[in-house]
């Protein structure tokens, strides 16, 4: 972060004095205007519901520039991430902020492959969850759990604690998804196997079962890799800042994911894969291919109440750089699973091909995102789609991870508290119950 020579004025129509506030400069993206001693010299904060025009710390992670489609993993383009490395790779270079070389490659997969497995109790823990339990539910609890497991690494100030707590949860969150998946359907949990990559084991874990050998396919394997990277990270979303916020108090890295993955949870952040296909089966049942123009006319009236979901982004105004990456995978999948006229991918298509020619959908730039062809990729692969999300927590783990720790390693940092602009009553006086 760099002082600029630029200053900004903040001056007052009622004559109260003008404050001068100084501006920083960042590597790339808008500058900002420096407001921490703004209460101190003036009694009044800032209001900016969402935060969206707040930036709440300085990061070397993750660069979004919205109106170029841009997205930069430590400085990487995601497009030459997404086709020149893989999953672990990209933790690698999230973590310690470069890329490994081949040394320090082999032995990050060595030991992250050596942290695969979760204690056994983590069984009889998930026997206390129904067997309908929505996944997200069971994987709030399970990583929050992984506290009580490991009082070695759960003191957030402690580099030494702070770098195997990493390990350990990138580890061991393709364990935690896959158990959920084979609880809820009553399956034999799959142990991991170290001969696999990270996304190859974790599609046996989830595909596989003890009464045979389970041979992974290497197109999926690289569709879920892929899938990974995509969603390793995504500067300061909802997810993420909540883990700072839960972090700053000091609390363990575990508690901190946890609170994360239950903020991911939401529809209106990493649920949106899931609602897109939820909306694709809703045409399905209403009539499929035959009535996608008729769907698509009613996004368009306002009136309807119809929403066209897994289509735009709120960050990315041209563009998504993650949904060319994914559109090639997803055609990669389909089409080595024959899946390429199955009546919900063939919907899905026609709904595609209408969003990048109709002009009203090309206007208003509702180009089809990330989430659109990741959850037609999941479906295809066999995940549920309740599970989809679950898949979005054990990629953004990672990225958690590195925010976390950036941020106990910032000098500046503090325990997070908002302010607010009160609206409620003036003080007033509590009547016996009588006179009430």
């Amino acid at each position: 972060m760099k002082l600029s020579d630029n200053k900004a004025t903040l001056s007052f129509s009622n004559g109260k004095a003008a404050v001068e506030l100084p501006v920083y400069e960042g590597t790339m993206g808008p500058d900002v205007i420096d407001i921490r001693k703004l209460y101190g010299q003036t009694g009044m904060f800032t209001y900016d519901p969402g935060f969206l025009s707040t930036a709440s710390c300085q990061s070397a992670i993750t660069y979004i520039d919205g109106d170029k489609g841009e997205l930069l993993y430590r400085g990487y383009p995601i497009e030459q991430l997404a086709t020149n490395c893989d999953y672990l790779e990209t933790c690698y270079l999230l973590l310690y902020g470069e890329l490994p070389n081949a040394t320090q490659k082999a032995e990050f997969d060595e030991r992250v492959t050596r942290h695969t497995m979760v204690n056994e109790q983590m069984q009889f823990f998930l026997r206390g969850f129904r067997r309908d339990a929505h996944p997200m539910a069971i994987l709030t609890g399970l990583v929050g759990g992984l506290s009580a497991f490991y009082h070695d690494s759960t003191d957030i100030n402690n580099p030494e604690h702070r770098e195997i707590a990493a390990i350990r949860l990138i580890a061991k969150m393709p364990t935690l998804v896959a158990m959920a998946y084979k609880y809820g359907i009553g399956a034999p949990y799959m142990y991991p196997q170290n001969n696999l990559s990270y996304a190859g084991n974790f599609l046996r874990m989830m595909f596989g079962n003890p009464c045979e050998e389970y041979k992974v396919n290497p197109v999926l394997e690289r569709a879920m890799d892929r899938i990974f990277i995509l969603h390793a990270d995504h500067e300061q979303n909802a997810s993420t800042s909540t883990v700072r916020l839960c972090g700053s108090s000091g609390t363990n890295p575990f508690a901190a994911i946890a609170a994360g993955v239950a903020c991911l949870w939401g529809p209106a952040h990493g649920g949106a894969n899931e609602a897109c296909l939820n909306m694709l089966e809703d045409i399905q049942r209403n009539g499929g291919v035959a009535k996608v123009g008729e769907f698509m006319e009613k996004v368009k009236d306002k009136s309807s109440g119809v929403k066209l979901m897994g289509f735009g982004h709120r960050v990315y105004k041209n563009y998504d750089p993650r949904a060319k990456l994914m559109q090639e995978t997803c055609n990669e999948v389909l089409a080595e699973l024959g899946l390429e006229k199955d009546p919900l991918f063939a919907l899905a298509k026609q709904l595609e091909k209408i969003a990048l020619e109709d002009d009203y959908f090309v206007q208003r730039k509702l180009y089809p995102n990330v989430d659109f062809y990741s959850g037609i990729v999941q479906r295809a692969i066999g995940i549920p789609v309740n599970l989809f999300t679950g898949i979005f927590a054990l990629a953004r783990t990672v990225g958690w991870i590195a925010q976390l720790n950036e941020m106990i390693s910032d000098p500046e940092y503090k325990i997070g508290r908002p302010r607010q602009l009160f609206t409620g009553h003036a003080p007033r006086q509590v009547q016996p119950i009588g006179q009430r």
